[in-house]
């Protein structure tokens, strides 16, 4: 049997992925595939980026995932990877908001809109009586037109009122996407919350509703905190995957950047994919994913296709930096406790969000260090980049003294920049994906996988690239069974 050429564009996460399930979904269907991998950059993993100073173990990128998709946690188990997962630090677990220029404690569990307990929330001060009274309404809200898209802000207004929008929800939920709540699709972000609406008529109702359902079938859990990671850093996942890729017979080309897409018809009713790579070579391949920004893909599939290019031009992106600070010890203690907090975009601050994160999860710091990591942009909120690096530090610096009192000088200072790196799912996303798919329809073996579609976190990812090459292998292997059917 000829092998099957698929071509990967973009190393990252979801590029990696594609190609790991690629080789699995093959030898499963009896399939002979030759794959390769180009990434235009000089490491792999996209995001994911472990850096390590001295004993000190930085995230430039995601610090974590979520152990409730099971998708990250299944890779890990494939990959030898499982004894090295971790769970956050079973003390402190207390995050809090900003508001008003001082912070409040948030119940443990808020984040999933699942809270163990709402006392904290009651007692805080952080909402007035009438915007408790408000939040306990949600109950009794009529439910949204069912199959209408509309903003995360609109829905959260709608049924929680605007005090819990705008001190609770936006910052926590806003701040995964770096967004602006105003303009993000709740299909395309939170579609659990439309469903419970529609499904139990309210949001707080469904939950009680799951937590019954939870709390009937305890024991079955996996033992893992909502979010894990790994214990020498996420840059471990990235470096199990491209060694067994490698053993795998996967080509793994750094420095290749695609500068052109052609498309042939080589036999009736299938296509080979040509390549123009940036050092005037091509490659030519039967099935290709682009594992690519929407922005990098729309110049790579525009000439095949304006209206996919289009709508790719679609999916905006905002740009954040974190910062890494590490100080002694005995010069923060009692200035910080817990995980971190969050700022509401009311506050107009330049810090959006700061985790403890020597205190959150084990073997980042030794003990007489606490290493801080600060994140900052973000959609409207993105002027702050233009500073250099000592000015963002100096920035982060001011902002932490302000709100936590802390004086110190850092022993240790890290700024990373990501440029048009947090897709937007803006209001309609999900038809536009629609679309999208119906442009590109008559390029069978064509698949466009990553963040900017179907989910940001790393799981979201893993989860595409499954589906992805499950996808371009069912595409060709049907398409080369008629061909020799004919």
């Amino acid at each position: 049997m000829k092998p099957l050429r698929i071509v990967i564009v973009g190393g990252g996460i979801s590029g990696l992925a594609t190609a790991f399930a690629v080789q699995e979904a093959s030898v499963a269907k009896g399939l002979v595939c030759h794959c390769t991998v180009l990434e235009s950059a000089s490491y792999w993993g996209g995001k994911i980026v472990t850096h390590r100073a001295g004993d000190l173990v930085t995230e430039a990128g995601p610090d974590s995932f979520l152990s409730q998709k099971q998708a990250g946690l299944d890779l890990c188990a494939k990959l030898g990877l499982t004894e090295q997962l971790i769970n956050t630090n079973e003390t402190g677990k207390k995050a809090c908001v900003l508001w008003g220029g001082r912070l409040y404690d948030l119940p443990d569990g808020l984040i999933s809109f699942a809270p163990r307990q709402w006392k904290p929330l009651l007692r805080s001060g952080l909402l007035s009586w009438r915007g408790l009274a408000r939040l306990g309404l949600e109950v009794v809200i009529p439910r949204g037109v069912s199959g209408r898209d509309e903003s995360l802000a609109s829905f959260c207004r709608r049924r929680f009122g605007c005090q819990a929008f705008e001190r609770v929800l936006e910052p926590l939920m806003a701040g995964i996407y770096a967004g602006d709540a105003e303009q993000m699709s709740l299909l395309a972000t939170f579609p659990r919350f439309y469903e419970l609406e529609q499904r139990h008529g309210s949001v707080i109702r469904g939950m009680v509703a799951a937590k019954r359902t939870a709390s009937q079938t305890r024991g079955t859990g996996s033992g893992h905190t909502m979010f894990v990671s790994l214990k020498n850093g996420l840059g471990d996942l990235v470096a199990a995957l491209t060694a067994r890729l490698r053993e795998q017979g996967v080509n793994l080309r750094l420095r290749c950047k695609v500068e052109a897409l052609r498309v042939r018809s080589h036999q009736p009713g299938r296509w080979m994919y040509d390549l123009i790579l940036d050092d005037g070579s091509a490659l030519s391949a039967e099935g290709l994913v682009l594992a690519t920004p929407a922005y990098v893909s729309a110049e790579l599939v525009r000439p095949l296709s304006p209206i996919a290019g289009g709508l790719l031009d679609m999916i905006p992106y905002a740009s954040t930096a974190t910062i890494a600070l590490a100080y002694p010890a005995e010069q923060v203690a009692g200035a910080i406790e817990g995980f971190g907090f969050v700022v509401p975009r009311r506050e107009g601050r330049d810090l959006i969000a700061a985790t403890w994160t020597s205190l959150k999860w084990p073997h980042r710091a030794p003990s007489d260090q606490v290493l801080v990591r600060c994140y900052v942009g973000g959609v409207g909120r993105e002027k702050v980049l233009d500073a250099d690096d000592h000015e963002l530090v100096a920035k982060v610096r001011g902002e932490l003294a302000t709100i936590c009192g802390i004086q110190a000088e850092p022993r240790y200072a890290e700024v990373n920049r990501w440029w048009k790196a947090m897709p937007q799912y803006t209001i309609g996303h999900l038809d536009r994906l629609a679309q999208l798919g119906a442009a590109l329809s008559r390029y069978p073996g064509l698949v466009l996988v990553g963040a900017a579609y179907r989910g940001v976190g790393i799981p979201d990812c893993i989860r595409d690239g499954t589906v992805a090459a499950e996808k371009v292998l069912a595409e060709l292997a049907g398409d080369r069974r008629r061909t020799e059917v004919r």
